[in-house]
């Protein structure tokens, strides 16, 4: 079981490094549009994964062979990549994806020839905001860049590593136990995840300067215990607390909500306390921290399990 959970590990870990150059470069360009299209990047994921997870349920129903099943996801995933490419290859045409681009330019051609009208003194003051410094945008998104960090540390580290080995106690060898980590675990998870992402277009609360946020974040730390108590198989060490499917089916729901609420509101905000010009660096630097929040979240899952 170490030994599988290591391999798991790793190659979630080897995985990680492209998906931060892919999602760098998406809330970048993000970054350079009002904070309202954040949210369907976020929405996005959780919308895919949630296919990924109803492919799996039927896949299952259908009782397709394994290699029929692959090829079938294979394809599948040729023809999604295939739409993002042509995507990405037309979004610079678009109109309004120049006025949002340009605006950048603009605005910073207008503050150069509105101190060149000044002395020359207040040249040398007033130039060096222009500067798009990493730090200096990092010291004012900080707090929202560890939150992300957090809430995927939190959830990788124990979605799928402990959640996929819980064990339902209603099944009794039914049919139910052959659907119930597809549809309790990772359907569930990515259905919640979704509405979380979701509800962001229309519900941004608590505010980006409001200490309710990371308090949140912090509280979903009580999620990890609370799950290595439910039936999970094999165990060495802890001992079974929530032995009904119900609980473990609560804890999903308000696993996945909080954690697709939450890591969108400050995926959304981060752009939102830099200035115009420094949207697109803030957009990668959060992005950053979500994707190193993904991989500490990933080698932490192999300790919690080995805890279990």
């Amino acid at each position: 079981m170490v030994m599988e959970e290591g391999g798991k590990c790793r190659r979630r870990m080897k995985r990680h490094p492209f998906g931060a150059v892919l999602q760098g470069s998406l809330f970048g360009m993000a970054g350079l549009l009002p904070a309202s299209y954040t949210t369907p990047i976020m929405s996005g994921q959780g919308l895919a994964g949630t296919f990924a997870a109803f492919a799996m349920i039927c896949a299952i129903a259908s009782g397709s062979e394994l290699q029929d099943a692959a090829f079938g996801y294979f394809i599948t995933a040729c023809v999604v990549i295939f739409l993002s490419i042509l995507s990405y290859i037309l979004l610079p045409k678009l109109e309004f994806f120049h006025f949002y681009q340009e605006r950048n330019t603009k605005q910073i051609s207008l503050e150069q020839n509105s101190i060149s009208l000044m002395n020359r003194d207040a040249v040398a003051d007033q130039k060096k905001p222009q500067d798009v410094s990493m730090l200096k945008i990092f010291k004012k998104i900080w707090i929202l860049a560890l939150s992300v960090c957090f809430t995927f540390t939190v959830t990788i580290g124990t979605f799928p590593a402990v959640t996929a080995d819980t064990k339902s106690t209603l099944s009794d060898g039914g049919s139910w136990d052959q659907y119930f980590i597809p549809v309790s675990c990772f359907l569930l998870f990515n259905l919640c995840d979704w509405g979380g992402r979701s509800l962001t277009a229309i519900l941004m609360w608590p505010g980006k300067d409001s200490v309710i946020l990371p308090a949140s974040i912090g509280c979903r730390l009580v999620f990890i215990p609370l799950f290595m108590l439910c039936n999970v198989h094999p165990r060495a060490h802890l001992p079974v607390v929530f032995h009904h499917d119900c609980f473990f089916i609560l804890f999903m729901i308000l696993f996945a909500f909080s954690n697709g609420y939450l890591a969108s509101l400050c995926m959304c905000y981060g752009p939102r306390n830099v200035l115009p010009h420094e949207a697109e660096t803030a957009g990668a630097i959060m992005a950053f921290f979500l994707s190193l929040g993904l991989a500490l979240g990933a080698a932490l899952s192999f300790l919690i399990r080995i805890l279990v």
